[in-house]
């Protein structure tokens, strides 16, 4: 082998058979090589790792896959999107990545849950793993149903990725989605910057339940350890579960808390629970209560541009399930490296921002 032959070939575009030429072995022996499979004579297989390195040759994956029969069924366990809109944005980047994906051989299968039943996960969760996919992608709201979904998924080896929240010790090949403990605390110094004086500030879980809802948790802990670590007492801090469906309930909950007069602002965990808090805020008088809320559905949108909703803190549901889809489907494709969580960062919208953050491609 000499350089001038090596060099030669780097004028070209490299194929396996040039690989194999200038190594003395057959094609199937660097094709072995090159994929890490079958059985290679350590002699034959330090000559093809040599002309590798010196010819700098890349294998062609897409090219590789889109010539190979392999089919890939993905599951996409996610809360029914006919329920919330939140949701629903979280099925278009699902229905996105379906696209995306298709010419390369990956399938993708949706599976809905009921948002707010736990039994009703874990009956979805098995029908998904008795379908025996090569790869799951869900939103685990519910804790210990989730936990026990992901013991399920590593003792049948299925590859899972998890977005919107995670769960302790679930291992997936990766996470995507907002550091949900920072985003409590950041909602917290929303409420409170500039606003020196005593007050109470409550954050409400509308619509759903803290104790079987790990995502509202989080936030929850992060906003309280931020007034806590301000050291001041004069600070007053109240969680409520608001998880009632029936609204002339939901209303007296909601007329008892604006009633306080030291009321300085409002932290509402769920997206949909925003906009019933607005429209209360709008009959009452806002009276400089401050309130943020999350994610840019269409009512949230509406009372930001009003001023009853100070501050949305942007969540991505549609471009979570779309990359949390796409890692999972390089990782079966093309065996890529994944990073142990993908963190989206906390975009903080408000009226002044609004139309040009709208106006931008990457939401």
């Amino acid at each position: 082998m000499s350089l001038n032959r090596i060099a030669v070939v780097m004028s070209k575009n490299i194929r396996i058979k040039d690989i194999a030429k200038l190594a003395g072995v057959s094609v199937g022996t660097v094709d072995r090589v090159i994929h890490k499979r079958g059985q290679v004579a350590p002699e034959a297989y330090n000559k093809v790792r040599e002309i590798l390195e010196k010819t700098g040759y890349k294998p062609n994956l897409i090219a590789s896959t889109l010539g190979s029969n392999k089919k890939y069924r993905i599951a996409a366990l996610i809360p029914n999107p006919e329920q919330d809109e939140y949701w629903q944005l979280s099925n278009e980047g699902v229905e996105q990545a379906i696209t995306e994906w298709d010419q390369y051989g990956v399938k993708v299968e949706m599976q809905y849950f009921d948002l707010y039943s736990p039994d009703s996960f874990s009956t979805v969760s098995q029908q998904v793993l008795q379908s025996t996919p090569d790869g799951i992608i869900t939103a685990p709201l519910f804790y210990d149903e989730a936990k026990q979904f992901f013991n399920s998924c590593q003792r049948a080896n299925i590859p899972y990725v998890v977005f919107n929240n995670n769960v302790p010790d679930a291992n997936p090949i990766t996470f995507i989605g907002q550091d949900l403990y920072d985003s409590g605390r950041v909602a917290a110094e929303l409420l409170q910057i500039n606003r020196n004086e005593s007050g109470t500030y409550v954050i409400l879980h509308v619509y759903d339940d803290i104790h079987s809802s790990i995502h509202l948790s989080q936030k929850e802990k992060g906003f309280r350890d931020y007034f806590e670590e301000l050291n001041d007492k004069k600070y007053n801090v109240i969680s409520l579960d608001l998880n009632t469906s029936h609204e002339p309930t939901l209303e007296k909950d909601l007329r008892e808390i604006l009633a306080k007069n030291e009321l300085k602002g409002i932290l509402v965990t769920t997206s949909r629970g925003a906009s019933i808090v607005s429209s209360m805020l709008m009959k009452l008088g806002k009276n400089d209560i401050r309130l943020v809320a999350y994610d840019l559905l269409k009512e949230n949108k509406n009372y930001l541009k009003k001023g009853i909703i100070d501050f949305l803190i942007n969540q991505n549901s549609k471009r979570q399930a779309f990359l949390g889809i796409g890692q999972l489907a390089n990782h079966l494709l093309f065996h890529k490296k994944i990073p142990a969580s993908y963190l989206f960062p906390l975009e903080i919208i408000s009226r002044q921002n609004l139309a040009s953050y709208l106006q931008a491609a990457s939401h």
